[in-house]
């Protein structure tokens, strides 16, 4: 997985008052836990524009006046109207060290069903995995091209031995699903029978806007 370097100052002062004039000059307050001490620092706002206005995970290294630190992005808060960033919260992690991460998932190929006429939905965009920083990927392939219409694809179909899946088993990623402008004239019985099955199995994830807002109903990465 890629890094990002974030560099910045550590913080001599952490109140109230010190904290509205960085932001008044253009700095983020940040802190890194994890570590033997807890770390208050700042940098400017630009500076987290790869990390956070992107669709992209990364790992970061925040350097401080030289000082370098292996971290992960863990939590951030926004100003509510004008989407400002306020504050970043940051976890230290070292070599060896197994980290978790929502890691993106990319869909390969073009499924047969929508080739028949069915709609591809994504009910997981990311996947939640764990492992060591440098075995994770930047994203994770998920190949749609065998499903029919009602047929699913399920995180195990995803897995690796570079990291361990955060999710049961039982969780859909995918789904080719009926539209409801196309008729199934064409579709092979076999594959009108999984449909119907599908059906029945119930709204599990049905219609489920996918995670950051893309019902991705069609998929031709």
């Amino acid at each position: 997985m890629k890094s990002i370097t974030i560099k910045g100052s550590k913080r001599e002062s952490v109140g109230k008052k010190a904290t509205k004039a960085l932001r008044n000059a253009g700095e983020v307050p940040c802190v890194i836990y994890g570590g033997d001490i807890i770390v208050h620092f700042s940098a400017p706002e630009v500076s987290f524009n790869k990390l956070i206005y992107t669709p992209d995970v990364h790992t970061v290294i925040v350097d401080l006046d030289g000082n370098k630190t292996n971290a992960v992005l863990q939590d951030i808060q926004f100003h509510p109207v004008t989407d400002e960033i306020l504050h970043i919260d940051f976890y230290e992690y070292h070599e060896g060290q197994e980290i978790t991460m929502e890691i993106p998932v990319h869909s390969e190929g073009v499924p047969k069903g929508v080739k028949n006429g069915g709609v591809l939905r994504f009910n997981l965009r990311r996947m939640t995995v764990r492992g060591l920083a440098k075995n994770l990927p930047d994203y994770i392939v998920a190949n749609v091209t065998p499903l029919k219409i009602g047929q699913k694809l399920y995180v195990t179909a995803v897995a690796s031995e570079d990291y361990k899946i955060m999710h049961p088993d039982n969780t859909v990623i995918c789904q080719v699903r009926t539209s409801r402008n196309v008729s199934l004239i064409g579709v092979d019985e076999d594959e009108e029978d999984e449909d119907e099955e599908g059906t029945e199995e119930g709204a599990e994830g049905e219609e489920t806007a996918a995670e950051g807002g893309d019902n991705a109903e069609e998929s031709k990465e």
